[in-house]
């Protein structure tokens, strides 16, 4: 049954895909063009037009194959696939009703799918740590990804964006060129548990921007922290019930030119105002686990974050070609965070080759840590429960590290689809020890419409 209805799904979305490309190429001679943006081209310069009145369609397609070659939990091969539909539209509102330095944007969101890594990769028990498919989770079902409205005072100086939206949109931003989750989007969100909400969750959020120079800015946003928007069929609320708390990061993002080459250095702090569960104590300051007692309540929790991006070398000159290096670093609250340290380096060099001077290729190495108290905690519930023994269902496994790793080639076909093949390697899935080492080929398509 479940094998009929993934390719029930699989051919109405590629018959969607298919209509919008009839649609455009109807409209357009340029449908398919290599040196367009769009895959279903400039509608007979229409497109254009609209962008010149301030109406920007947005229209894109992610889908991501994972099948495991080795190793693993289950070391019953299959592969899964994960899929993303977005669809929106940025509004430059100067140029539609003279607001003057004022833009909008309102984005939905379809997912879909499977993932590798929780069919086979990692115990049942234990999950994994990262994921081999960044583009899968949150829900099937549509969200309101993005509905907001931003403007610019004092020259520019200032710059205020309020409205929904996800934390990882302005703070802790990273590209998501790779496949595994481990490089890919805001790595904060990933590790800091159940509070810092990314793409594609929104959530009521406010961000103030300073500019100092044409180099440095400092950023405060303050996000409302709403657990029940995770729920499935709350892809759409807007009201404030079931809030906890609001998060509040805080950064500074300097992008200098070394060599005449761009960078970008991130350095970040947030604080969640929610109350949050120690991972191991209880309420009189004892192990949880051992007196059966509730875990201590926290009125709050924190993290920071550094990030490195920086371009070493150009091509023969080319600016838009070389090697470039970015590294993300994330530290967390040991008392209530399940994962108290990741750390990862990514190694791109764009345009490796004169006769494929738009494609790309890259390798990426993570670290994930999982706090010890929650490696104490688990060894304690063990005992408590009178198991040692594994493959006992009742036992709970222990975690530590987990480390990933991810080779991948990015094939520009066109100017609106790349199409990017990948091996990942995974050391001790979900960080734990007795879960062999695995190895998951991977393909990354990603298209504009």
């Amino acid at each position: 049954m479940k094998k009929k209805h993934v390719n029930a799904r699989l051919i109405c979305q590629v018959s969607a895909a298919a209509a919008l490309v009839l649609a455009g190429n109807a409209m357009a001679a340029d449908a398919f063009s290599s040196d367009s943006k769009w895959m279903t081209g400039d509608w007979g310069g229409e497109r254009t037009k609209l962008i010149e009145q301030g109406i920007d369609i947005k229209a894109d397609y992610v889908g991501e194959v994972g099948g495991n070659l080795n190793g693993g939990y289950n070391d019953d091969k299959t592969a899964r696939y994960a899929d993303q539909f977005g669809l929106g539209v940025a509004l430059d509102l100067q140029k539609l009703w003279g607001w003057d330095n004022t833009q909008a944007k309102i984005q939905l969101t379809n997912r879909n799918g499977y993932n590798i890594s929780n069919d086979r990769v990692g115990d049942p028990r234990a999950g994994t740590l990262s994921s081999s498919q960044e583009v899968y989770g949150r829900g099937h079902m549509v969200r309101l990804t993005q509905l907001w409205i931003q403007h610019q005072f004092f020259d520019n100086k200032l710059d205020v964006k309020a409205g929904y939206f996800g934390e990882g949109e302005d703070f802790n931003t990273f590209p998501c060129d790779f496949q595994n989750l481990a490089f890919c989007g805001s790595q904060v969100g990933n590790w800091a548990t159940n509070i810092w909400y990314n793409w594609p969750v929104s959530q009521a959020a406010i961000r103030v921007k300073y500019n100092i120079n044409d180099e440095l800015y400092a950023q405060i946003g303050a996000y409302n922290q709403n657990p029940s928007q995770l729920e499935h069929g709350n892809g759409f609320k807007l009201s404030g019930s079931g809030t906890k708390g609001t998060v509040l990061p805080v950064e500074l993002v300097w992008s200098p030119k070394v060599n005449s080459l761009p960078g970008e250095y991130r350095v970040g702090y947030y604080k969640s105002t929610a109350d949050a569960d120690d991972v191991r104590e209880d309420v009189n300051g004892f192990d949880a686990a051992t007196t059966g007692n509730a875990y201590k309540t926290h009125s709050s929790k924190s993290g920071y974050w550094f990030v490195a991006q920086q371009q070493l070398t150009s091509h023969n000159g080319d600016a838009s070609r070389g090697l470039n290096i970015a590294a993300n670093a994330t530290f967390h609250d040991k008392d209530t965070n399940f994962i108290d340290n990741y750390q990862s380096v990514m190694f791109v060099y764009k345009g490796p080759f004169d006769a494929r001077p738009k494609d790309d290729v890259g390798i990426g190495a993570a670290r994930i840590h999982v706090n010890d108290d929650v490696k104490k905690n688990a060894e304690l519930l063990n005992v408590s429960n009178g198991v040692s023994d594994y493959d006992n269902p009742v036992f709970s496994p222990i975690r530590e590290t987990e480390y990933n790793y991810e080779i991948n080639y990015g094939f520009h076909v066109t100017n609106w689809l790349t199409v990017r093949p990948n091996l990942q390697y995974i050391t001790h899935p979900g960080g734990v020890d007795e879960v062999d080492n695995a190895l998951v080929a991977g393909l990354k398509i990603q298209s504009t419409f």
